[in-house]
């Protein structure tokens, strides 16, 4: 068994990791070291791990089920696998801060990143720990947000005017938003596993919370968004090509840098599927 190293970033959230093979299948000490890293570090970061799609899903299905994403393209014949392409796909949506497919009843797990092919400088990719961004809140407004819920809806961080543009397009934006009308998540979860609490909102798809007037939902979600993207929240990962992440999407956001127009940036991406959340 190789010895895994684990090298932490940051007091807030990120570690690298060495000593694994990621195209090789784990063994269990390896993906249960791997897994208790993610846990306590919330994103890791494996360097010079040139995998195929194949081996990419393979390494993530270690941690649960795949998810096939309705709108991004995705590797031939390994459809667990999407593509972010900018030469190809309007890719915006990620350069702002978000949380994976908040818009499904029980959003991922965590997601793997592989990076194919990098520009010559910028494409950074920052992660924010939601665990240390509600540790940091005053106990009045920790108190004030439990039991608040907010909408997360699909359309805001993929709107029709942008990703439904032919026909075909639209018939498959259309499908997807009925598919995954807006629904409600708690403003602050209970990680399954850890038992840690997380700031659960994210400006990518949440759009309200609901038990506010409109006026307060829109003070307090502006509040949130920025306290929880603070610098010292934060890790800034500056990608080498056949590097690989692995998140926690229970308990972060993470913001793609789109500085480095009109140079290409291909990265593949595999989600692992999670639960739906709680506040306990």
């Amino acid at each position: 068994m190789s010895h895994l190293t684990i090298t932490p970033l940051s007091s807030a959230l990120g570690a690298q990791i060495s000593g694994v093979d990621l195209a090789q299948p784990l063994n269990v000490e390896q993906r249960d070291a791997i897994e208790q890293a993610l846990l306590k570090h919330q994103v890791l970061f494996f360097r010079d791990q040139p995998i195929n799609p194949r081996q990419q899903a393979h390494f993530a299905a270690n941690f649960g089920d795949l998810h096939i994403h309705p709108i991004y393209p995705n590797v031939p014949g390994q459809p667990e696998v999407l593509i972010l392409d900018t030469a190809h796909t309007d890719v915006r949506d990620n350069a702002l801060w978000h949380t994976d497919v908040t818009f499904l009843p029980a959003p991922a797990l965590g997601a793997v990143l592989s990076a194919k092919q990098l520009p010559a400088f910028g494409g950074d990719t920052l992660w924010a720990s939601g665990i240390a961004a509600y540790e940091a809140l005053s106990p009045p407004l920790k108190a004030m947000l439990q039991g608040l819920t907010a909408t997360h809806d699909f359309v805001k961080s993929f709107p029709r005017e942008r990703f439904a543009t032919t026909p075909e397009d639209l018939a498959q934006w259309e499908a997807t938003c009925q598919k995954n009308p807006p629904l409600s998540h708690p403003v602050i979860r209970t990680h399954p596993v850890s038992g840690r609490t997380s700031l659960f909102v994210n400006e990518g798809f949440t759009t309200r919370i609901n038990e506010l007037s409109d006026s307060e939902s829109e003070v307090i979600l502006k509040l949130l968004f920025a306290h929880a993207t603070r610098p010292e929240f934060t890790i800034r990962w500056r990608w080498q090509t056949n590097d690989v992440a692995f998140w926690d999407n229970r308990v972060t956001q993470h913001f793609a840098v789109d500085d480095y127009r009109p140079a290409r940036r291909v990265m593949h991406r595999a989600t692992v599927m999670g639960d739906v959340p709680f506040f306990r």
